[in-house]
């Protein structure tokens, strides 16, 4: 059973490698990108077995801890990564693309996989913090839309996050992202035409207050992003305005790719009332592999998350990977996300699994489909 000290180990180690790389670029850059990209999927190859599940009832009291401190390192990578792409550090030629890519994909993989951790917590600092990861990669949507739509909706029709079954990630992508900021929004605009009527003999002040409450998060989304693109031209320039949208992209990339992958062609099937079996195990795809794992917070145990949306990362349990019907990747989830960028080889690996699911699930209602 891996303990918080594996996982700070494992997503922190590419840390100082990253700091040289955007001050010098050159070799650190590589080196950055080659252990990001290729060296953990080697260990994950070599390694093969995944961690012991912990136990059950284990607590982690140095979790958020880390947890802060990756938020802490993001802010500070993505401030180091703008200013390295926009020409403000000695990086100079090739390595340019190195820096790009081993900093987006540690804002895709490990940022995105904190900040999805800290938007579950109780704790409102350690949602705020989560949620402001989120918006400084002009994503902040993710923080309703992943909590109010994906995880009442997933593998329905109403979860514009889960893939359908021969569905390409380049079509996924922006019908995903366009489909969770508007759902994420809809949720939010219900929430709070809930609430009661603003009291008019209340004090003036009180009546603003709430009236500024009930515009929701959205505002914050869209001015917190905006609020970084601007520091980011004041402090850099117009490169600093491009570098830090090339970085969000990338980012951007990054999460949808993992939101593709970790429910492909899985969907629950419909009863005859028009409601949805429960959510379990068989309606995501796991990822077994040890080291992208601690990597990601454990956020390849996705279907563990699912049915328990409040555990702490280093709790997540895999549980029986023989039983009948499991979805489990057959590589680590970074490996699988790559592969899903073609999605002709994509298909010729995954829709067997899918098919091979459906063909053994016993049918009920009309409309049942791949669990």
């Amino acid at each position: 059973m891996p303990g918080v000290d594996s996982f700070a180990v494992v997503t922190l180690l590419p840390v100082p490698l990253l700091l040289v790389a955007g001050v010098f670029g050159g070799l650190a850059a590589w080196a950055a990108l080659v252990w990001i990209a290729l060296c953990m999927f080697l260990l994950d190859e070599a390694l093969k077995h995944p961690s012991p599940d912990a136990p059950e009832g284990s607590e982690f009291p140095a979790a958020d801890a880390l947890s802060t401190t990756l938020a802490v390192v993001h802010f500070v990578l993505l401030v180091l990564g703008v200013a390295a792409m926009s020409g403000h550090s000695m990086l100079e030629g090739p390595s340019w693309i190195a820096v790009w890519l081993a900093f987006g994909l540690f804002f895709g993989q490990v940022s995105n996989s904190n900040a999805h951790e800290l938007i579950h917590r109780p704790d409102k600092r350690l949602f705020l913090l989560g949620k402001w990861v989120y918006i400084s990669l002009l994503f902040g949507h993710h923080t309703s839309a992943h909590r109010l739509v994906h995880h009442r909706f997933v593998a329905t029709p109403d979860d514009p996050n889960s893939a359908q079954l021969g569905e390409g990630f380049w079509s996924f992508a922006p019908r995903a992202w366009i489909g969770s900021f508007v759902g994420g929004y809809e949720m939010e605009r219900n929430r709070f035409a809930r609430l009661p009527a603003i009291d008019p003999k209340a004090p003036l002040s009180a009546q603003i207050k709430a009236r500024i409450a009930r515009l929701g998060p959205y505002p914050s989304y869209l001015l917190g992003g905006l609020w970084f693109a601007v520091l980011f031209g004041l402090l850099f320039g117009a490169e600093g305005v491009v570098a830090y949208i090339l970085l969000c992209a990338y980012a951007q990339l990054q999460i949808l790719l993992a939101d593709y992958v970790q429910h492909y062609g899985l969907s629950r099937r419909r009863r005859g009332d028009g409601s949805f079996d429960p959510v379990d195990a068989h309606h995501s795809w796991d990822a077994p592999a040890p080291i992208t794992s601690l990597w990601m917070l454990n956020a390849p145990r996705h279907s563990d998350h699912h049915a328990h949306p409040a555990r702490e990362y280093p709790a997540l349990r895999l549980g029986d990977l023989t039983e009948p019907q499991r979805p489990v990747l057959p590589r680590s989830l970074p490996a699988m996300a790559a592969l899903a960028l073609f999605p002709p080889l994509w298909r010729r690996v995954m829709d067997k699994r899918v098919k091979a699911l459906q063909q053994d699930e016993p049918r009920g209602a009309e409309g049942a489909s791949a669990r």
